[in-house]
């Protein structure tokens, strides 16, 4: 579980005719009865619970676009909200403006696939798995990659500019968008669907949109770019020492795999000791106990020779000191087995009592240096805490997160515990911030982290990010409280 956060309470407020939005988008898809509302205002953390008007439902684009205008005629603030999976409430209304939610997920149809350019156009409502599928079905890969990508949905990874698993060797969600649709604050619509791949006529305005988590439009489509799909695999759960010897193993594996390097992920000792309590199923993939891991896949679309070099690249590290013992995933039960081992290191920590979390990011080079130091701050701030640092360390991005003391499951000592959040993320953002790093690697800000930023953003980039706010959006529209 994690720091709750205070509900604020509306104050009374005049009706409203919200006949309009039914309307345009039929009645059933306006939603004001509260236990039906309730599960688009409360995100996935228990960290919000919002406060709206409704949750209206749009089928298209031009649907979207006019129930911007009709909130816009009735001084009603939008919320867009995909799969209510965003971790920094981004996607819920606070109870101090006066809004609607304006859900995508109707809007989930594939408007094209087109192998010979290796896209997809799709909207914004679909889920990522299905997108994971479809490009699957047509022999491609579309290699975003989430532990939510069964529920999350395409325009919120846009939104807020996902990472996961496969950063490393694909880029963001920014790198793999190459046109957008978008509805903006007056209700126009950005027709910007093209597929092209160089296009240099002036301002990039799709790279306004991704990550700015609906404050500045609503992508109610996008262009995704679709790769060779791999034909092989090879997936190895690697025993090392410390993180610098993690940091040595990511730079052989660079040198000898190349490109073929998709996964890179750190994880702690603690962390699996979790998963194998908490997961029915889960075990140690090693004989051996080892204060860290790393788990590591290499991918291809040739048919063989990745297991050559995965055989090659962990003899090297074993006899170079880097690796203890490793195990190479012999079948797909095996591979899936290490996946478990770090996608379930998120969902598991809630049984261990209150978890402080930090997504965090430092240059790749001085991720040992700030897990040293930032272990050493928060277990002198709360001796007995329980630090579990894991993820992309192939791309720089760390989840700090840090379980209370292992007790007695006192609700007491959780909310006592919980009571440090801020102190303890003003400490380790404190430690990101000497490293020249980032308090958002890829959660975004939302409402979490919008008054942390004038203490780590340069105040010109925010000056910017403002006078964008408002050209684009000059009444404050659109998720209002976000970001800035």
């Amino acid at each position: 579980m994690s720091k709750p956060v205070a509900v604020t309470t509306p104050t009374a407020r005049p009706a409203v005719d919200l006949g309009g939005f039914a309307a345009i988008v039929g009645a059933r898809h306006v939603v004001t009865a509260p236990a039906d509302m309730a599960p688009h205002l409360r995100e996935a953390r228990d960290l919000y619970q919002g406060v709206a008007r409704a949750v209206v439902k749009p089928a298209t684009t031009e649907e979207v676009a006019a129930v911007v205008r009709h909130a816009r005629q009735l001084g009603l603030a939008v919320v867009p909200q995909g799969g209510n999976t965003g971790l920094v409430g981004g996607q819920i209304p606070g109870g101090d403006i006066d809004a609607i939610v304006l859900s995508l997920t109707r809007m989930d149809r594939v408007r094209e696939i087109d192998p010979l350019t290796d896209t997809m156009t799709v909207e914004a409502g679909l889920t990522l798995l299905k997108v994971q599928e479809l490009a699957e079905q047509a022999d491609r890969l579309f290699p975003l990659s989430l532990a939510s990508e069964g529920s999350c949905t395409i325009g919120g990874n846009i939104a807020a500019n996902a990472g996961g698993t496969a950063v490393l060797a694909y880029g963001n969600t920014r790198d793999l968008v190459l046109g957008l649709e978008v509805v903006l604050a007056d209700g126009r619509v950005w027709h910007g669907l093209n597929k092209l791949r160089k296009d240099n006529t002036g301002y990039d305005l799709k790279d306004l949109f991704v990550g700015s988590e609906g404050t500045l439009g609503i992508v109610t489509a996008a262009v995704l770019k679709l790769f060779p799909r791999p034909r092989s695999r090879a997936t190895a759960f690697c025993a090392v020492e410390t993180p610098a010897a993690a940091l040595d193993l990511l730079t052989l594996a660079r040198r000898q795999a190349g490109s073929a390097l998709t996964t890179f992920e750190l994880v702690p000792r603690i962390g699996v000791e979790f998963v194998v309590k908490h997961i029915p199923g889960a075990r140690d993939p090693l004989s051996d106990v080892s204060p860290w891991y790393v788990l590591l896949e290499l991918s291809s679309p040739a048919e063989s020779g990745l297991d050559e070099i995965m055989e090659g690249l962990l003899e090297a590290a074993i006899e170079g000191g880097l690796v203890a013992d490793a195990a190479i995933a012999a079948s797909l039960d095996q591979r899936a087995a290490f996946w478990t081992l770090r996608e379930a290191l998120s969902e598991v920590q809630k049984h261990e009592g209150g978890s402080i979390k930090h997504d965090v990011s430092v240059p790749v080079a001085l991720i040992p240096q700030f897990l040293d130091e930032a272990i050493a701050c928060v277990t002198a701030m709360v001796p007995g805490c329980r630090p579990v640092p894991f993820g992309h360390m192939g791309d720089g991005n760390i989840h700090f997160n840090v379980n209370q003391p292992a007790g007695s499951g006192d609700p007491a000592e959780k909310a006592a515990y919980l009571d440090q959040w801020d102190a303890m993320n003003a400490a380790v953002h404190a430690i990101v911030a000497r490293h020249g790093g980032s308090i958002s690697a890829e959660h975004g800000v939302g409402r979490l982290k919008r008054d942390l930023l004038p203490g780590f953003k340069d105040p010109v980039a925010l000056d910017l990010m403002r006078a964008v706010k408002r050209a684009v959006d000059p009444d404050g529209l659109l998720n209002p409280g976000a970001v800035l």
